[in-house]
């Protein structure tokens, strides 16, 4: 019995590792990046091959191919993400310590402007479409629409709940997760206004959002340790697969139909989507412990994630014990296809 019971394990872990490998992409580099502090967003820029990277109160800026870093956007207390608008040479960052947007020159990474926005700023894109930045906001409950050009607030989205994570449609619908409240809202990033809410079913906690914008199909990550597949036309979840722990964002390669969540255990959840309604699980890719949040580059594949060293935070005034980043461990890791 002995024998069999560990010929039995064998075979289990040997059959994990194959799923781990099964959609065929290995982490391949590492970048070191200096500097200590808590990190968020990374975003892909496929106009200039450059990534993006929040960390403590800098973002910093690395070629995507060395991992060179070419500068940083310095003063941005607490920030989250950051916005690229190619055509303008500008970036917008999202600054939860002081509720602000820094306007910054792509070219020269110096700041502009600052606009103040309302409380806690966090995910933030580019919409093509209506040549918006959209702010989302967690405290705040709402969508802060920006013209990028013009460099001031001209209206936002009151969407009574935290907003997590957007997408946009480019045929004039936005979506964008209520994380406490497990809620889809469709939007109108143009006149800002609520179209639709929809509650998430089987999914709790919402965070990362892609979408499938020809067959109108939404990709939830939940850290319920699920993806949600919603139809964007009317709010029903066709199906819940199951992902990670601690889910932070989700990406979505159009081309081989695969759908990517990346998790804070250290793994990415890879989920293949057969039709528009028909999706499976194909295993995970194995990363690094903290590397949840994720960019994507749709033109080589190519995933990056934020990651670095945790060591604990000891336990003060009956607060549960935390970890945090280790000082001068922070790395982008590199994930490509074989």
């Amino acid at each position: 019995m002995k024998i069999f019971a560990r010929c039995s394990l064998l075979f289990v872990l040997a059959a994990l590792c194959v799923a781990a490998d099964a959609p065929g992409f290995k982490m391949t580099k590492k970048f070191p990046v200096l500097g200590d502090g808590g990190f968020d967003y990374i975003v892909f820029d496929s106009s200039s091959n450059r990534l993006y990277v929040s960390h403590g109160t800098v973002v910093n800026v690395v070629d995507a191919d060395s991992g060179k870093e070419l500068g940083k956007i310095d003063d941005t207390p607490g920030v989250h993400g950051i916005a690229i608008v190619p055509g303008l040479h500008r970036g917008f960052t999202t600054n939860g310590g002081n509720a602000t947007v820094s306007v910054f020159d792509t070219q020269t990474f110096k700041t502009i402007k600052t606009i103040s926005v309302p409380k806690d700023p966090d995910f933030v894109f580019y919409d093509p479409q209506t040549k918006r930045v959209l702010v989302c906001h967690g405290d705040g409950a709402a969508i802060t629409a920006i013209d990028p050009e013009k460099e001031t607030v001209i209206g936002k989205v009151d969407l009574g709940g935290g907003a997590e994570a957007a997408v946009v449609d480019g045929k004039g619908t936005g979506f964008v997760n209520l994380e406490e409240s497990a809620t889809m809202v469709s939007f109108d990033p143009k006149n800002l206004t609520v179209k639709q809410k929809w509650p998430m079913t089987g999914c709790k906690t919402p965070t990362g959002l892609a979408i499938d914008a020809p067959n109108s199909r939404l990709f939830i990550g939940c850290r319920s340790k699920v993806l949600a597949v919603m139809d964007a036309t009317n709010g029903k979840v066709i199906t819940t697969l199951p992902i990670g722990e601690r889910v932070d964002a989700v990406a979505f390669d159009a081309d081989n139909k695969l759908i990517f969540a990346s998790n804070g255990d250290g793994t990415v959840s890879v989920v293949r989507q057969k039709s528009k309604d028909e999706y499976e699980s194909v295993g995970d890719i194995q990363t690094q412990k903290s590397a949840k949040t994720m960019a994507y580059d749709p033109k080589t594949k190519r995933l990056f994630l934020s990651a670095a060293e945790l060591e604990p935070v000891p336990a003060a005034n009956g607060q549960r014990a935390r970890s945090r980043p280790k000082p001068g461990t922070f790395t982008v890791l590199v994930v490509e296809r074989q």
